[in-house]
């Protein structure tokens, strides 16, 4: 697995095997497909959060986490075949004076064109789980 990517230089492939959340302004060279709600907790609160999400979810595999600057990455495998897609998150402070916090979320598939729906899928369920939280 590669370090964590930089969102605010990252790019998008053409191929629609991607799903990228982020707040406005944050990606410099990729349009996100969602911009990411603001959540009422602290950085470090939401990055407990998330971990404790990743953890209880079995095919969310191989957790990379770095406390100080907020950063999470993890292989998820997709349900039928087994395919294994990579994850990246950022929590960052909610901008424009905003309290709270929000995240990037940047989830695609390492082979294939079409991924059927399923980096949306993942990431749509990490928002919920977040939300209900």
């Amino acid at each position: 697995m590669t370090p964590f990517i930089s969102f605010q230089t990252l790019t998008r492939p053409p191929k629609p095997n991607t799903f990228l959340v982020a707040p406005a302004g944050i990606c410099k060279k990729a349009e996100p497909d969602l911009v990411s709600p603001v959540f009422p907790a602290s950085p470090r609160g939401l990055f407990s959060q998330i971990s404790e999400i990743i953890a209880s979810e079995r095919s969310w595999k191989d957790l990379k986490a770095d406390a100080e600057t907020h950063q999470l990455r993890f292989i998820a495998r997709t349900p039928l075949l087994g395919f294994r897609d990579d994850v990246d998150i950022a929590v960052l402070p909610a901008g424009d004076g905003q309290q709270g916090t929000s995240l990037a979320v940047y989830s695609r598939s390492r082979v294939g064109y079409s991924d059927l729906g399923a980096n949306k899928k993942r990431v749509l369920a990490l928002l919920d789980a977040l939300t209900a939280k």
